[in-house]
């Protein structure tokens, strides 16, 4: 018996829903991330993109257990001197519910050229309409 490797090929990529209402933004990254990974089918290789797109909707309305909501803070720099910016999880939920989930999604994710293209099979909406309906997506509950 031989070891199949996925190549660019042999793979098909799904598109996936997922409501992110009153999900708790760790747990969903992680499903989320292994989904994009490809790690949920059999033919998965490590360094083949075999995973399917996910839509996720409702990134307004995700949620943090504990005093996270005010004590979690994202940092940026503008790599000037004193281009350091800090916002809390609430400011930056209010702002661009987005980010939110793929920043915790993006370090969730190999780095190099991989983890680049596998992000970009991640598409996050605020409301509840999105619009990849063309692509007839399938619901997904986490």
């Amino acid at each position: 018996m031989r070891t199949v490797s996925a190549n660019a090929q042999t793979i098909s990529h799904e598109w996936c829903v997922i409501d992110a209402e009153n999900q708790v933004l760790g747990r969903l990254a992680t499903e989320i991330a292994s989904r994009l990974r490809g790690k949920h089918k059999p033919e998965f290789t490590p360094h083949v993109d075999t995973g399917d797109f996910i839509v996720v909707i409702n990134a307004d309305k995700i949620r943090v257990t504990g005093d996270k909501s005010t004590d979690k803070i994202y940092y940026s720099h503008s790599n000037y001197p004193g281009g350091l910016k800090a916002v809390s999880f609430d400011a930056l939920l209010s702002k661009a519910p987005n980010k939110v989930l793929e920043n915790a999604v993006k370090g969730m994710l190999p780095r190099g050229p991989l983890g680049r293209a596998l992000l970009r099979k991640l598409k996050v909406y605020a409301g509840p309409n999105h619009p990849h309906t063309a692509q007839s997506p399938k619901q997904l509950s986490v």
